[in-house]
């Protein structure tokens, strides 16, 4: 306990250590936040399910914070329930089982541009007879729009853009210009958009005991979320939340497993020499040229693309590196010490010299190895992933650049795609080197005075 405080002590020396502990610990939090929040279950879910699942998000959305930085703010997507509460509702019941339903919703519109649609799902409860619906779009000018006048069955779905009353109307027969007819202001010269307070109304109608009409209005903005979407709709901010226990898990146990198996076979060959130290030495010097990563894409394009497989290829490709050598030179010298020399002369075992007293010498020589280890990893699975070889199955980090450079988000301006998780790849990397650099001058002696 007393060398941990020593230790912490030390670091808290250094501002590159401490702004890179802070980083790690960060991430480890929103680590934390995400499995506790999101279970493994429901973000694989999330993640693979389509439009059945994120049909409320706009497609290409960037996150909601860039209209801070725009002087032309863009539409925010929303959406509400009437089932939920969401919506005012008012049911007046009539004569022979039938009833009148209103369904009402007001919301603010104050930005620079249209929304990409409005759309509506209905969940309607009858037996035979269907409900008829009539839905009409309010301006903040007093004008009524109207929008349908239709029977709605127990799934059906309206898109604003698609009804040809308004296509004829607004859209000169082109669908796209429906939204910029629904929300320009009348008066203006050129297209303007409106801003106030718009009201959807839908009044239906039941023909039956107990029928029942309840609607999911959409509103697809041209922002949406902290993260945004892509081009399944699916927020962003899932695959940023998950992939940074999935590449903090990756570069951990990649790092620790290569670390210590390392350092065990390097004690191992420098304390019984000869033919064993020989073996591990001339296998080192084999796996030390082949490519380690075209080895990977190998395993990953004609074996299997499971992160587990990925992870144990690494692990083994690695063990025999050019850590073995470099601990080995030290516990050479370690051989011949004063102390291992007492413990032989009390008849300790080979097993209990090389466990308990060469390998604990080396283990703060291990330790800034081992965290500075981590961010290579991380970057290593974000490459594959990039590369098209990380697990299909997973949000991660590399998937989401991997998904935007698929998609030409560069070329179609969708920067934020791109940068969200190249920003927290760098932040990792950044934080965990930081840690290592400063526990290296801790743990070194030679480092300490630089």
């Amino acid at each position: 306990m007393k060398a941990f405080k020593n230790s912490l002590q030390e670091i808290l020396r250094y501002p590159s250590a401490i702004a890179g502990m802070l980083a790690v610990l960060f991430f480890v939090a929103v680590a934390v936040y995400a499995m506790v929040s999101i279970p493994y279950s429901k973000a694989i879910s999330l993640w693979s399910g389509g439009e059945d699942i994120w049909y409320a998000n706009p497609k290409f959305a960037p996150p909601v914070w860039i209209n801070y930085f725009r002087s032309k703010k863009l539409p925010v997507s929303f959406h509400t329930n009437s089932a939920d509460g969401g919506m005012e509702k008012v049911v007046t019941p009539g004569g022979a089982d039938t009833a009148t339903i209103k369904l009402s919703y007001t919301f603010d519109f104050e930005a620079d541009d249209y929304p990409q649609e409005l759309m509506l799902y209905f969940t309607d409860t009858y037996k035979e007879k269907m409900p008829f619906v009539s839905i009409s779009l309010f301006t903040p000018d007093g004008r009524e729009i109207r929008v349908a006048d239709t029977g709605v069955g127990p799934q059906q779905n309206i898109r604003f853009s698609q009804q040809d009353r308004l296509v004829n109307r607004y859209g000169g027969g082109q669908q796209q210009f429906v939204m910029r007819g629904l929300f320009s202001d009348p008066k203006a010269a050129t297209p303007t958009p409106l801003k106030g307070k718009y009201q959807l109304v839908i009044t239906g109608t039941t023909f039956e005991a107990g029928a029942d009409i309840n609607v999911n209005f959409v509103f697809h903005g041209l922002v949406y979320g902290l993260a945004g979407t892509d081009m399944y709709r699916r927020d962003l901010m899932v695959a940023l939340l998950w992939g940074t226990p999935i590449a903090l898990a990756f570069g951990l146990l990649a790092s620790l497993g290569i670390s210590i198996s390392t350092l065990v076979i390097a004690a191992i060959g420098a304390w019984y020499g000869g033919w064993v130290d020989e073996l591990i030495q001339r296998i080192t010097e084999v796996n030390m040229v082949l490519p380690f990563l075209p080895i990977l894409i190998m395993v990953g394009t004609f074996f299997n693309r499971s992160i587990w497989t990925i992870l144990g290829a690494t692990i083994l490709l690695s063990i025999f590196g050019g850590g073995i050598k470099a601990f080995r030179a030290t516990f050479l010298q370690l051989r011949e010490s004063m102390y291992i020399e007492a413990a032989r002369a009390y008849g300790a075992s080979n097993t209990r010299i090389i466990f308990n007293y060469m390998i604990p010498r080396m283990i703060p020589l291990l330790i800034p190895s081992l965290v500075s280890g981590v961010a290579s990893f991380v970057f290593l699975e974000a490459t594959l992933a990039v590369l098209g070889l990380g697990d299909p199955t997973l949000p991660t980090w590399g998937k989401i650049i991997n998904d935007a450079e698929s998609n030409g988000a560069l070329y179609k301006g969708y920067y934020y795609w791109i940068l969200e998780p190249a920003a927290a790849l760098m932040a990792t990397g950044l934080g965990f080197a930081l840690l290592g650099f400063a526990l290296d001058r801790i743990f070194n002696p030679r480092l300490r005075g630089m």
